[in-house]
């Protein structure tokens, strides 16, 4: 079992490689002065299992030709098995036609992935589900909210008055599992989109009033959204808003506007590394999902089963 990593979030995988009791394989991953990307693996890889840790987050397509490339690289080498461990898939929002002479870019991602050399996916919290269908190689979509709920039992007192709201309809699945987790009820938050990174809070679907309300998404980007469903909350008579993020994208103005919300805290995972704005703000703070990736990632290695991660 050898572990590559590209630059998108070295410490990630030195966390993965520190559960797995693993070095990382040498390897250099540069650019030329032109910025093409260059990749040379160090150690030889042949006949190995190797998993390659990349996640496709900004630069979303710098980083997606690293991956490309370390692949590509892998296979030339005479690798045995390449396993794409992309904690954040980029472009998966543009899973579908939105309107007419639109791409389906995720499936576009997906082909250059699997025409590159990988034979195996291992993603987390695919922004939606039937992304895995996209993939003409076996894919494993991990669930972050094991490591949520923990951290949720950790710090709110789950039997007085705790409130599991999912920030718009679309979301009601994930935020249900992690009610049903930690024995909670659920409201939804009905929104009205009227142009792409911009929301417009209409109104909240279940009573808040006197409850505890935690946010749960997959994705925050500009976070307008998850800042109007708290004023929004905080409106209807909640006694405060936090919010559990899988993946902080964050890009822009948006920790600036989390800073100056009315979120008590935004929770986020590690599945991309925090800029030095997040690891200042006051409340924003970081969980890591390095051991939920390294045990599947060991399970993968061992042919065991990776679904039972989640029973």
């Amino acid at each position: 079992m050898k572990l590559v990593a590209g630059n998108s979030n070295r410490a990630l995988a030195e966390a993965i490689a520190s559960y797995l009791n693993l070095p990382l394989t040498k390897s250099v991953v540069r650019r030329f002065a032109d910025m093409e990307v260059f990749v040379e693996i160090q150690e030889n890889v042949r006949g190995e299992d190797v998993f390659v840790i990349q996640s496709t987050s900004y630069p979303a397509n710098d980083h997606l030709m690293e991956l490309l490339i370390i692949i590509d690289a892998l296979r030339r080498a005479s690798a045995r098995r390449i396993t794409a461990v992309i904690p954040y898939f980029g472009y998966a929002r543009q899973d579908r036609k939105p309107g007419a002479r639109t791409p389906i870019s995720a499936k576009l991602v997906a082909n250059l992935v699997t025409t590159a050399g990988a034979d195996r996916v291992l993603t987390l919290d695919l922004h939606a589900g039937q992304i895995q269908g996209f993939f003409d190689i076996p894919t494993d979509n991990l669930f972050a909210a094991p490591v949520l709920t923990r951290d949720i039992q950790q710090h709110y007192k789950t039997d007085n008055g705790v409130m599991v709201v999912s920030p718009d309809v679309g979301g009601v699945v994930r935020a249900r599992a992690i009610a049903k987790r930690i024995g909670a009820d659920l409201a939804i938050v009905d929104k009205r989109r009227e142009r792409a990174g911009e929301s417009e809070v209409m109104n909240i679907i279940g009573d808040v009033a006197g409850r505890s309300c935690i946010l749960v998404d997959d994705i925050v980007d500009s976070a307008g959204t998850l800042c109007n469903a708290a004023e929004a909350l905080l409106q209807q008579g909640a006694t405060e808003v936090s919010a559990y993020v899988t993946h902080g994208v964050l890009s822009g103005g948006a920790v600036a506007r989390v800073s100056a919300s009315k979120l008590k805290e935004l929770v986020i995972t590690d599945s991309i590394q925090a800029t030095e704005a997040v690891r200042v703000s006051h409340n924003i703070r970081v969980v890591s999902i390095a051991p939920l990736i390294g045990e599947a990632m060991r399970r993968t290695a061992e042919e065991r089963s990776v679904s039972s991660l989640f029973d």
